[in-house]
């Protein structure tokens, strides 16, 4: 499949902050891709050099192989969906969904096709004349995805969308955007700094960290096979602990020795990162490959199916582990002595 977006050593040079890297990307057609990284990582900037709002200081941007050098925002084949969703309170829903139609100056019998058909798409036909301000959230989240999409973007680019919606609404809402794009096909960049957004929708991720991407990769990848600390810290949670090398394939850390299959390019002193769900409770004594030690746990972290031990090393060191989803551990309490594994795969050293 084509790249609809090819971004060459890109840079942005505010005074004498330098935002975005000498950064290079490209995105395929009908691609779901994600920026994530924290505030001020310069994510936001990149989206809006691709928009046309700034201009780069150096580097290319080609959308549909055409270099947007010079091609003003609204003449470039992208619409951007903001955070405030920017909706027009004077015009009903119909209204501000036809809006830029108008502006094109489409004929009034194809407005009203396009608008009912797009409504259906978003699954809010019969809102036509509703006010804006009587909507939901995730119905005006439709209703500025309807308006973007309506005028047939090449690229659709979502900056932090959900941001401004509650916690239940924001979990359904990455799941009606995931579907509204599979429904389009249209190339959706999307800009996060919550992990859960950008692995659970995105078809691929760029970690983004001081302007520069640290890794690019599928969610999955980018969970189990993170290529540096930051991306090992930032996406998923994680046990991270210091440690020192002492041979190719074994660290010690809190007083315990471990082995482990992959090791950055450490010298001596390095981080050791253990997800919580990757620590077996009372492992088969028949398990190979396994680092076995003993915890203490210190307090128990109900949320349903998602629950958590705060556990202490013999160091003092808290870890959290995962409770399996079975009956199994249920009976598990405050000052109970474990003895606990984590396979050597599942121990990833960095610098």
């Amino acid at each position: 499949m084509m790249d609809i977006l090819d971004i060459r050593s890109l840079r942005k040079q505010f005074a004498d902050h330098l935002a975005v890297k000498e950064i290079n990307l490209q995105v395929k057609k009908g691609e779901f891709f994600s920026i994530l990284g924290p505030s001020g990582c310069g994510k936001t900037t990149l989206l809006r050099m691709i928009s046309g709002f700034i201009e780069q200081t150096s580097g290319e941007i080609f959308i549909n192989k055409k270099s947007m050098k010079g091609i003003p925002a609204n003449k470039r084949p992208v619409n951007l969906v903001f955070q405030n969703l920017a909706l027009f309170p004077m015009m009903n829903v119909y209204e501000n969904i036809a809006f830029g139609l108008k502006r094109r100056k489409v004929p009034k019998a194809e407005i009203d096709k396009k608008v009912k058909e797009i409504l259906k798409k978003v699954h809010l036909s019969g809102y036509e004349k509703k006010d804006v301000s009587s909507l939901s959230g995730g119905q005006r989240q439709r209703v500025a995805i309807a308006r973007s999409l309506i005028l047939e973007p090449s690229i659709l680019l979502l900056d932090e969308p959900l941001g401004a919606l509650d916690l239940k609404l924001r979990e359904s809402m990455k799941i009606e955007l995931k579907k509204l794009q599979h429904e389009f096909g249209t190339t959706f960049i999307y800009i996060t700094h919550d992990q859960s957004e950008a692995l659970v929708m995105s078809d691929r991720v760029a970690v983004m960290n001081g302007g520069i991407f640290e890794q690019i990769d599928t969610p999955q990848n980018l969970y189990a096979n993170p290529k540096t600390a930051f991306v090992a810290s930032f996406v998923g949670e994680t046990n991270k602990l210091k440690a020192k090398k002492i041979s190719e394939n074994k660290v010690i850390s809190e007083d315990i020795e471990f082995d482990v299959t992959f090791i950055d390019k450490v010298e001596d002193e390095c981080f050791l990162f253990i997800r919580p769900e990757a620590i077996i409770i009372n492992p088969d004594e028949n398990m190979n490959d396994i680092n076995c030690f003993e915890v203490v746990i210190k307090d128990i972290l109900f949320d349903g199916s998602n629950t958590k031990v705060l556990a202490l090393l013999a160091s003092e060191k808290e870890i959290m582990i995962s409770l399996p989803q079975n009956k199994q551990f249920k009976n598990i309490k405050e000052n109970d002595s474990l003895i606990v594994g984590v396979s050597l795969e599942d121990c990833k050293v960095f610098k």
